[in-house]
């Protein structure tokens, strides 16, 4: 036993088989869909393929922040296990949910004195989020400490590279971050934007790439410079995608096809609803280890 519950936010993006597998706990994020309440429940309630076609059909989407009051009864419930928690939540930069992670914890030291409850702002999204948790898994099991892991956390986070690509511009169109106008243009010459997420855990527009075949040839252009290593890469690779595992697998065959080192095959999960709800169907990120970003 570690002496401490590994535990996260449903942005991970992994699914709930690995999570199990890995001992990892995790508190799911509210969504609506045509006004309905629903959780972030990695696809249970509703299976991601529904989800995404209920997009494409129209469906109006909006996400919420977990707050206060649902951070304390996640927590409480896992402090009645007798250990101390390390949490690891969704970017700052895309989410306030880590404050009320953070007040939470403060508030639940004065109940339990005893019991410590560290909050780490990931900067990370998606399954780079995920794969962030996931090295934590991996230095947990190698015997690292509650203390030591979350320094090595905080030290080291800058490090988990993210790019994304999407095929489509129709969805930022809709949700208002491409003007029609430019989106219209955009679709006609088949852009494909490039983003990353900044050393503030935002999302940046890096790139317009005309044409799928392009991007997929930039995206691993993008790991060769940022990786460690360079082609000698050695550590794991997550891909994700919303609804478009087809491209997602090309992306991680190139990959593969291009660092011979890495640890293991590429793992590919699917963007879970909160990020799929701005993102859309049509987009395809890739996470791993590297320079400072």
């Amino acid at each position: 036993m570690s002496g401490f519950i590994l535990s996260c936010s449903s942005t991970v993006d992994l699914s709930r088989e690995y999570l199990a597998k890995r001992d990892i706990r995790y508190i799911c994020f509210p969504y609506e869909i045509d006004g309905k309440d629903f959780k972030d429940d990695l696809g249970l309630t509703i299976p991601y393929r529904k989800f995404y076609d209920m997009i494409r059909e129209g469906s109006d989407t909006k996400t919420s922040q977990i707050n206060i009051s649902e951070y304390i009864a996640y927590f409480e419930k896992l402090l009645t296990e007798g250990q101390d928690i390390l949490h690891l939540d969704f970017s700052s930069g895309l989410s306030g949910s880590v404050n009320s992670a953070m007040n939470a914890a403060s508030m639940l030291a004065e109940k339990y004195p005893e019991r410590r409850i560290i909050v780490i702002d990931s900067l990370c999204a998606s399954a780079g989020h995920g794969l962030f948790v996931d090295k934590a898994a991996d230095l947990r099991d190698e015997g690292m400490g509650l203390d030591e892991l979350a320094r090595w956390l905080e030290e080291n986070k800058l490090h988990l590279n993210h790019w994304f690509f999407s095929t489509t511009l129709k969805y930022y169109i809709k949700g208002g971050r491409v003007s029609k106008p430019a989106g219209y243009i955009g679709e006609v010459l088949g852009i494909c934007p490039l983003l990353h997420v900044d050393w503030a855990g935002k999302l940046v527009p890096m790139e317009k790439i005309r044409s799928k075949k392009k991007v997929k040839k930039r995206i691993v252009e993008k790991m060769i410079e940022h990786a460690y290593d360079g082609l000698n890469y050695s550590d794991k690779c997550f891909v994700s995608n919303s609804d478009c595992y087809e491209d997602a697998k090309e992306v991680a065959d190139l990959i593969e096809a291009t660092f011979p080192n890495l640890k293991g095959n590429v793992e590919i999960f699917d963007i879970g609803t909160i990020i799929g709800s701005h993102a859309g169907p049509g987009t395809v990120a890739v996470f791993f280890w590297g320079k400072d970003r």
